[in-house]
């Protein structure tokens, strides 16, 4: 070690420790037993909590997909009816967006944000349990609803005057309204206790440069999140009184604007493809340093990247209006806008592939789901800018070219990510990795997959195929298309069930001691751990702290550094 690399001083606490020090810690941070688990309010717990819902909500949503794509498969088909599949389809996508996409990346920055910080638990564990639990309770209500045939019909998106009392009779949109509300709130719950664990609970000597870039992601994620999903809870209470009590907030015959709808929902939608994405961006950030054992290139300017995609993302929402008759002027500052976006997403393209090339890359299912990301994130991204030029975006909007840019950009942009976490990190939480051999079963099934599944969709699209249509006639070259891509939903979707046996074997090792830093990565969370998180709160001078302190595990392990055990009797961090 460096005398650079050393704080300054000796360490904090001196050996021996007492012996009752450690038993009395993982006495305090211990989780509770049998029915009483339901009341902890740990981060791990509420982590694991939050995990498996989403991962819940994401299996049942793809299952939706997997009906519509069969109803797809061929022409005049009668798998589903018509009034069964816009169900279907709206909760498909109302599922992905609300319950799955937001509170999975939410549920890893509660999971990993302590350990990354060096804290022993996120500031307001209640408000941590009471988002999870609102959440939960939100998305099983709303769910049950496809059960009972009450479940909405007008599109993920409710655009007025389609959800209006006169052509959405009954109350399947107010269930999506009053469900999305809850599921609202608990976003904005959980964002602010981000905001003041990233910035309150660091460990000592972890300025913001030398922040983790995960950390650095979900403080932009979570202040996006404060400031857009306002904006969808005051459309979804405007709308659910219009329906209510008549109130004419979206009906133009009576005064009301239906575009108001559109405004408010993409000033929060469009902010809301890049809240699912800065946290993905954030994972690569981790794992391709490690997975090429050497730092991160252009670490400040990835940071720099990460807040002006924050920025511009609330200047972009206009873009998916570009056919409502908006003035020229609007037009062409929304398009420019959408165009620039690219810009510090491309800087992060490159700094990862940098990075890659810097270093000696570890062939794991891991790195190859990060590689596939960049594959597919890159093609969304161009098509991205193809729709963001207004004379083409004319010419496909409502297409299936649209559903393919989407579906490249966020499942790309998000999912790839996902499940690189998953096999990067499974090693700090279990007590074996997952399989390598399965994760490259499952890599190359969901690839393939999901190229075979959407590919064909922009060419579809350009052959004039709208999109939101549950059946389609013959001989207009659409054809071949939908079945290619029915074939490769089937080959994405078995692949997934590939990660779930590996995921669910793997399940039973989570208690007693982690397999621990098989990756030799540089980052707190690959301290051991416990239920207490690290044994103490270590002092850290570098953004890789476990490269460039040696010794720095095995003296937090002791107990050297700070808050090794409870002084107070009751749970504490820094």
């Amino acid at each position: 070690m460096t005398d650079a690399s050393l704080p300054s001083g000796p360490l904090p606490n001196a050996l021996p420790r007492p012996a009752e020090e450690l038993p009395q810690l993982k006495r305090i941070w211990a989780t509770p037993g049998g029915w009483r688990i339901l009341s902890a309010v740990n981060n791990t717990v509420i982590g694991y909590f939050y995990i498996g819902t989403a991962f819940l909500f994401f299996l049942l949503a793809g299952i939706l997909g997997l009906l519509m794509r069969t109803q797809l498969a061929v022409p005049q088909n009668t798998f589903l009816s018509q009034e069964t599949y816009n169900q279907v389809f709206t909760m498909h996508g109302t599922v992905m967006m609300f319950l799955f996409a937001v509170p999975v990346v939410e549920a890893l920055g509660v999971l990993l944000l302590p350990q990354m910080l060096g804290a022993r638990d996120l500031p307001f564990p209640r408000l941590g349990a009471f988002a999870f639990w609102a959440y939960f309770i939100g998305g099983l209500v709303f769910f049950s609803t496809l059960f009972f045939d009450l479940a909405p019909s007008g599109g993920w998106f409710m655009y007025p005057p389609l959800t209006s009392t006169a052509y959405s009779p009954g109350i399947g949109a107010d269930f999506w309204l009053l469900g999305i509300g809850f599921i609202e709130i608990s976003a904005i719950a959980g964002a602010i206790e981000i905001i003041v664990g990233v910035l309150r609970t660091r460990a000592p000597g972890m300025t913001l440069d030398k922040m983790p870039v995960f950390a650095w992601t979900m403080l932009i994620f979570a202040g996006m999140i404060v400031f857009a999903f306002p904006a969808v809870i005051l459309a979804t209470f405007l709308l659910e009184l219009e329906r209510a009590f008549g109130w004419p907030f979206f009906i133009a015959a009576k005064g009301g604007d239906p575009l108001l709808w559109q405004h408010l929902f993409w000033f929060f939608g469009h902010p809301e493809v890049y809240i699912i994405f800065l946290p993905a961006a954030g994972m690569l950030s981790m794992i391709v340093p490690t997975m090429a054992g050497t730092p991160l290139i252009a670490h400040r300017m990835i940071v720099v990247a990460l807040i002006a995609t924050g920025f511009f993302s609330f200047g972009l929402w206009v873009h998916h209006m570009f056919t409502t008759g908006i003035p020229t002027m609007s037009l062409g500052f929304f398009s420019a806008a959408s165009m620039a976006v690219s810009i510090p997403s491309g800087i992060q393209v490159f700094a990862w592939i940098a990075t890659f090339a810097a270093g000696r890359l570890k062939v794991t299912a891991a790195s190859l789901f990060a590689l596939g990301f960049l594959a597919i994130f890159t093609l969304g991204g161009l098509t991205g800018v193809m729709v963001a030029m207004v004379p083409f975006d004319w010419q496909v909007h409502d297409t299936y070219f649209v559903v393919a840019h989407f579906h490249y950009v966020l499942v790309g942009g998000m999912v790839f990510p996902m499940f690189a976490g998953f096999y990067y990190w499974t090693p700090a939480f279990s007590r074996k990795p997952l399989s390598e051999r399965l994760g490259k079963w499952a890599f190359w099934l969901i690839f393939i997959g999901f190229n075979t599944t959407f590919f064909p969709m922009h060419l579809a699209g350009l052959l004039g195929m709208p999109r939101r249509v549950y059946t389609y006639p013959a001989g207009l070259g659409w054809d071949g298309y939908n079945l290619a891509s029915t074939i490769g939903a089937f080959m994405l979707a078995s692949g997934v069930a590939v990660f779930l046996l590996d995921l669910i074997r793997n399940m039973r090792l989570t208690n007693g001691t982690p397999a621990g830093n098989i990756w030799n990565a540089g980052t707190l969370e690959w301290l051991p751990n416990g239920v207490y998180s690290a044994r103490s709160v270590p002092l850290v001078s570098s953004r890789y702290p476990l490269w460039e302190q040696p010794g720095l595990a095995v003296a937090v392990e002791e107990g050297r550094h700070y808050l090794p055990g409870t002084p107070t009797g009751r749970r504490e961090t820094l």
